[in-house]
């Protein structure tokens, strides 16, 4: 298993552009049987903050992923968006309690 999070930081009165590229995102790899879980979240105390957190089977799948064509252009349309470089980690999950829906 191989999870990562990261730090979006979009241009001033950008961040709902940008989270609904990320929203995207997250229909297109739920069609990617190996993602487990991706979470687009809003920042609660910053107003250009988004953080994503992703699951997948493994690294080798996420990487695969960023091949996708939809993932591709996602990634084109968001990069000018951003203010600065995506900030994140990569995580090895050793207890885990998943989401049983989607959230639109």
């Amino acid at each position: 298993m191989y999870a990562m999070t990261g730090k979006l930081i979009a241009r001033d009165g950008k961040r709902a552009q940008l989270a609904e590229i990320l929203k995207q995102a997250a229909q297109v790899v739920a069609a990617i049987p190996e993602c487990q879980m991706y979470i687009v979240s809003e920042d609660l105390s910053n107003s250009t903050h988004l953080w994503v957190f992703e699951i997948w089977d493994s690294r080798d799948a996420h990487d695969a992923s960023l091949g996708n064509e939809q993932v591709h252009a996602l990634i084109a349309q968001a990069r000018p968006l951003l203010a600065a470089a995506p900030d994140g980690v990569e995580l090895f999950p050793i207890g885990v309690h998943g989401l049983n829906h989607s959230i639109a």
